[in-house]
């Protein structure tokens, strides 16, 4: 077995977003290996021309093939299945009653106490979910979904028909209902290889409509809580709800002894109505919890893993945990600024993050903060990329289990750098959380080698009120077994697609922050000496504001106004070219030409404020990644 230091991709390997990312961008993509002593994350080899397109209103779809070469086998067919169409259900239940906030929802026609109360009558109630033939009196499958007892019985509950449980929060390709309602609304979302027992629900009735089914999707990805308002579950719900507040999720529990360790963030405060990008040290030492049978058998200094996971709450944006590549004596370097208590007793007392005991059971120690774009400066410097990824989510729960015989490893103690990027939409303030999970590995045979293409991460650049596709090209190696393929855009990537060179699609999604998670067990082989034959062609969409019918949306498309403070002070700031309000999608130049918007010769109802897409850190701008996993055949 040979031993490599992988620079871990996330589930989607996404997850490690904006690493690379990038000590200095020029150095995004490049390959190589790292200061960390191990296979870096892989980059085409050779770079393959890139290809952007600009796409007219009525080209939204890249198109796909049917033929599977010879090259790269065991291809699973991909079909789409027909989405049902959903029957109104007449007599709907009258809404549970809140307090509406004094101009609010004027016109919803109902009222919810929370997200959760909302689903409990459209979803529970409304569709005979609740009836005593189904999981009312006679509970069936065990699941009593009545309004007093629903939600204990799905949170981590395990299903009676699945290894699952029926709700797992954050993660909804793990949270069994889901999938059974799915399998009804939706089947082609279902992941690949998905088993449902028995018939989708709701059995023997209509199915959910696909806002209905998206109401849940919203609620699970958000952390499944049972009070307060996920965001954009009212208009779905046609309802009212309170305004939002943070969602603190469930905590993660941690391994069994013996079977994994736990690795967690120092909370930090998120105030109302902010975005931040932080980056901070801590020290870990799980030297003790590793059984000896988990050690890297070549230093013994490196535990091994097939599967992590994470959890943390609904208001990040992502979370990278990275390990820093120098000697722990340089855990004191000025650079790190002072060390202190955060959270129990000792809180904000001075701390040395070499005592693991020093801020008590409750507390933890930790450098001081610094805003920071993707931890690009931060700490000492080493001559080189200073650290590199180990985990970390672009969503609130993350779930990556290789498939058998691969693995990666970690070393038992060192620094590590927290990158949390988070943003509060809300009145009230709050604290961010984060749990890491790793699993050992029972059957270590292959070194897992991530893919996380960032060569042209920021090429995006459609102008106002316009689309764009922008495609690349990544060359796998001769002996590639290509098991995960996952994606990262912001909130204008509206359609990434990976296919063959002969057009055979491998991969598609639709949503930016819960992109499509894709494993192929087994994995796709890539022996071919052609590197046109163990190609990957990727492609994403991008909509800067342009309604289905052509006209401008102002309220999508990329809006100066609407950069964060952390991405102006990098380089996500831009130029407005175009208006917003007033003559809107007339051409204007800054931010001081307003009145070129205005609809009238001193009418001052114009705003020039539209911006072309701009790639950068923050939702507001792009970015454009590959990600994936795989293995080389000879390992």
């Amino acid at each position: 077995m040979r031993a490599y230091l992988v620079r871990v991709g996330l589930k989607t390997s996404a997850n490690v977003l904006i690493v690379a990312l990038c000590a200095g961008l020029a150095a995004c993509g490049d390959g190589g290996d790292g200061n960390g002593g191990g296979a870096a994350v892989d980059t085409a080899t050779p770079v393959a021309t890139a290809t952007a397109t600009r796409v007219p209103p009525t080209a939204t779809n890249v198109p796909t093939a049917t033929a599977i070469p010879a090259t790269a086998t065991n291809v699973p067919t991909l079909t789409t299945v027909p989405t049902n169409t959903a029957t109104p259900v007449p007599n709907t239940p009258t809404a549970t009653a809140t307090t509406v906030v004094s101009g609010q929802c004027a016109d919803a026609p109902k009222a919810y106490a929370s997200t959760f109360a909302g689903i409990q009558d459209v979803i529970f109630e409304r569709r005979g979910c609740t009836e005593s033939a189904c999981h009312g009196a006679a509970q069936q499958g065990g699941l009593d979904l009545r309004s007093d007892v629903a939600y204990d019985n799905l949170i981590e509950v395990g299903s009676s028909e699945s290894s699952l449980d029926r709700i797992r929060p954050g993660d909804k390709d793990r949270s069994y209902l889901f999938l059974k309602l799915a399998a009804a609304t939706k089947p082609s979302i279902l992941p690949p290889g998905t088993q449902i027992s028995g018939a989708p629900m709701p059995n023997g009735l209509p199915a959910l409509s696909e806002d209905e089914l998206e109401i849940v999707r919203l609620w699970i990805l958000n952390g499944a809580p049972k009070t307060g308002t996920v965001e954009g579950t009212a208009a779905l719900l046609g309802a009212c709800l309170p305004p939002p507040e943070p969602i603190v999720i469930k905590p993660l529990d941690p391994p069994a002894t013996g079977e994994g360790i736990q690795l967690e963030m120092p909370p930090w405060k998120l105030e109302a109505h902010s975005e931040h990008e932080i980056c901070f040290a801590t020290y870990y030492d799980i030297s003790q919890q590793v059984p000896p049978e988990f050690l890297d058998p070549a230093t013994g200094t490196a535990f091994l893993f097939d599967s992590s996971e994470l959890r943390q709450d609904a208001q990040s944006h992502h979370l990278i945990l990275n390990r820093y590549v120098g000697s722990i004596d340089d855990i004191n370097d000025p650079s790190l600024g002072d060390w202190t208590c955060s959270g129990g007793a000792h809180d904000s007392d001075a701390c040395d993050p070499t005592d693991v005991h020093a801020c008590g059971t409750d507390g933890f120690c930790r450098s001081q903060i610094r805003q920071s774009f993707a931890c690009i400066g931060f700490g000492p410097s080493v001559g080189g990329q200073s650290f590199y990824a180990i985990g970390g989510s672009q969503t609130a729960q993350s779930y990556t289990h290789y498939i058998p015989g691969v693995y990666a490893q970690i070393p038992t103690k060192g620094v590590l750098y927290w990158n949390s990027h988070a943003f509060n939409l809300t009145d009230q303030d709050t604290m961010m959380h984060a749990r890491l999970n790793y699993y050992f590995a029972k059957d270590p045979r292959h070194s897992v080698r991530p893919i996380f293409d960032t060569r042209m991460i920021f090429a995006a650049n459609a102008p106002p009120y316009t689309t764009q596709t922008i495609c690349n090209d990544f060359v796998l190696p001769q002996g590639a077994r290509l098991f995960n393929l996952s994606s990262h855009t912001h909130r204008h990537g509206k359609h990434f697609t990976i296919a063959l060179s002969d057009g055979t699609q491998l991969y598609e999604s639709f949503v930016y922050n819960d992109p499509v998670d894709t494993t192929f067990n087994p994995p796709l082989m890539f022996d071919s000496p052609d590197p046109v034959q163990r190609t990957l062609h990727f492609c994403s969409l991008y909509n800067n504001g342009m309604n289905s019918d052509g006209s401008p949306d102002p309220d999508f498309v990329t809006r100066r106004s609407h950069v964060p403070d952390s991405a102006r002070n990098t380089f996500g700031l831009c130029t407005p070219v175009a208006c917003t309000k007033g003559k809107v999608g007339a051409a204007c130049h800054g931010t001081k030409d307003h009145h070129t918007c205005d609809t009238a010769e001193g009418a001052n109802d114009g705003f020039c404020d539209a911006c072309p897409i701009t790639g950068g850190e923050s939702t507001e701008n792009e970015m454009f990644i590959l990600i994936g996993s795989y293995y080389l055949d000879e390992e």
